[in-house]
């Protein structure tokens, strides 16, 4: 790996990690501006003043936002996420098994919507003009323009109300046996591949066939290589840059689909934690959220960044 990759790799981490120090602060003044008063809602309609003062005051609240801001920034370099305003518990233990929940959720998704789009994308792109590549364009269009929550009321109707095979509602601590997982996942899972699926097999098939149509390939199939040759040898090597963006930007949806996800499904994700966390002005918490978040979305575009780089010569210059 020579000094340009390296220097590339180190300009995309320093733009990373310049764009999570914006987003801090943004996400810091967004909840700032939530409705509300904490104090008051913790301790009730029936708070008097007095006590709501005095709970303001021993939960920093009545200090500038400014200087609130910065011992917050501070405290996430060092792995410090605080307290929660509802429980009182450290942020990070509370987090920690919803975070484990919800990329358990996110790597089955990953695991089964990936290789499956890929294969329609790079299949439809083969066999460009045909009804396998009509049937697969007009389905994945027609399931872009369903939201997910549409997609998810629609499993919940068919598999748990009607055909009653699936529960409503998922319990990630209730599984014990494969049957179990399974009946667990499945819901949650399919909403997400249907969603994060049809947008990578677009982009995928896209990038292959933009590809196809360089000058390269129209001379491997001018020399008499076959179509399929000319996309595994050819085409599909020099695509992998394209692909590995589309990916990333798949699953980097995946990120706001899972609140939507495990809203409706009641899955105890980090997601639903969120969501709760809004609902009781948990402001604390709902900052380290969004910020595990970003910072998950921002990783994904990174590491598409760098596979691109190291599979196009042209992005190194």
């Amino acid at each position: 790996m020579n000094t340009i990759i390296l220097r590339l790799i180190a300009e995309r981490l320093g733009v990373m990690l310049v764009t999570l120090v914006i987003v801090s602060f943004t996400v810091f003044a967004a909840t700032q501006l939530l409705p509300g008063d904490v104090a008051q809602i913790l301790l009730g309609q029936a708070a008097t003043p007095e006590a709501v003062a005095g709970l303001r005051e021993a939960m920093g609240l009545n200090e500038p936002a400014i200087p609130r801001y910065f011992n917050w920034l501070i405290g996430l370099t060092q792995g410090d996420f605080g307290l929660s305003y509802v429980t009182r518990e450290p942020i990070a233990d509370l987090i920690a098994g919803r975070l484990q929940n919800t990329l358990r959720l996110a790597a089955i998704t990953t695991l089964i919507s990936v290789p499956l789009a890929l294969s329609l994308g790079i299949l439809a792109a083969l066999y460009q003009g045909t009804k396998f590549d009509r049937v697969v364009s007009t389905a994945t269009v027609m399931i872009i323009s369903v939201p997910e929550f549409m997609v998810a009321t629609l499993a919940v109707l068919i598999f748990a109300v009607y055909l009653k095979w699936l529960p409503a509602l998922s319990y990630a601590n209730e599984v014990t046996s494969l049957w179990q997982l399974l009946k667990t996942f499945a819901m949650p899972v399919i909403t997400l591949t249907f969603v994060i699926a049809a947008q990578m097999i677009r982009m995928s098939r896209a990038a292959v066939i933009e590809t196809l149509n360089t000058p390269y390939c129209e001379m491997a199939l001018l020399k008499g290589a076959s179509r399929r040759r000319t996309v595994l040898i050819h085409a599909l090597p020099n695509a992998l840059g394209p692909i590995a963006n589309a990916v990333a930007l798949s699953l980097s949806y995946l990120l706001g689909g899972v609140i939507i996800v495990e809203t409706i499904f009641n899955y105890p994700g980090i997601a639903k934690l969120m969501v709760d966390a809004v609902a009781t002005r948990d402001l604390p918490l709902v900052q380290s959220c969004a910020m595990i978040f970003c910072f998950g979305y921002l990783m994904l575009i990174m590491l598409a960044d760098i596979i691109s780089i190291l599979s196009n010569p042209r992005l190194r210059t």
